[in-house]
């Protein structure tokens, strides 16, 4: 999702592992084009030193929830202390609304599908429905 009109810019169905989040953000951010340094929002799941580690790699600055539950967490104060870590985390919430939108208004609680291969048609379909609703909904489809 990108976060000034909380569009979906990409999808990545994975079958569930663990890790599969984790994996399908990066597969999504290698594909992402161009050299500007961006940002990645994410929730405490992301918080391991392996993601973070690839995410600087990749020079992306990772905006993830602190997991500081009987741990030490992957992110420092270096990031922490940054006021776009905070904007980043209250605009990450908005990602929640689009899952919320995708079970009931998009009918994916329980996929109507078996085999990966129609499951993520079906659901990059719903993410391409849901951005034309989003987009009417801000007026970005109006000229």
């Amino acid at each position: 999702m990108e976060n000034r009109h909380g569009l979906i810019v990409d999808t990545e169905l994975m079958p569930a592992t663990g890790t599969a989040e984790r994996d399908a953000a990066i597969a999504m951010l290698e594909r992402l084009p161009g050299s500007k340094r961006i940002s990645l929002g994410a929730d405490k799941l992301y918080d391991t030193k392996e993601f973070v580690a690839a995410l600087r790699r990749m020079e992306v600055t990772p905006h993830v929830a602190q997991n500081t539950t009987n741990r030490r967490s992957a992110i420092d104060g270096r990031t922490t202390c940054h006021p776009n870590y905070r904007i980043s985390q209250k605009i990450r919430k908005r990602v929640e609304e689009i899952f919320g939108w995708m079970k009931t208004v998009g009918v994916f609680r329980k996929t109507r599908y078996i085999g990966t291969e129609k499951v993520a048609w079906h659901f990059s379909l719903t993410a391409a429905a849901y951005n034309l609703v989003r987009m009417r909904n801000l007026g970005l489809g109006t000229g």
